[in-house]
């Protein structure tokens, strides 16, 4: 692995983006397939959350040596609606309209106060 990759600040965000995107597909993926009964799509996410969290515990603990408390969350929150609105436009078919990009921009705005620290 690069070393850029393996750098303490990016390997949380890396694993936060692979937890995002199993967390996505086990919270959202079954959408698609409406006719398989509730109890096997409730198992199957099951199965895809439990990898999902063998990235973020680690990622978060990790990055708890370089990141605050806050700036891991927002990240977080960050990467939540990145790979929510990919997946959703890819996966899902669904339009990103006008109104979804505005609130994802305000909550982009937040974010930048959470990294820009104390004014």
């Amino acid at each position: 692995m690069p070393a850029m990759l393996a750098s303490p600040y990016m390997l949380p965000i890396l694993m936060l983006i692979g937890s995002n995107v199993f967390m996505t597909l086990a919270w959202y993926g079954h959408l698609r397939f409406k006719a398989v009964p509730l109890m096997g799509v409730v198992l199957a996410a099951w199965g895809i959350a439990f990898v999902e969290y063998w990235l973020a515990v680690p990622g978060n603990r990790w990055g708890s040596a370089v990141y605050t408390t806050a700036q891991l969350k927002t990240i977080q929150e960050v990467i939540t609606l990145l790979v929510f609105a990919g997946f959703s436009i890819v996966y899902l078919k669904e339009p990103l309209t006008w109104n979804y990009a505005v609130g994802f921009m305000l909550i982009a705005a937040g974010a930048y106060f959470v990294f820009r620290g104390p004014l």
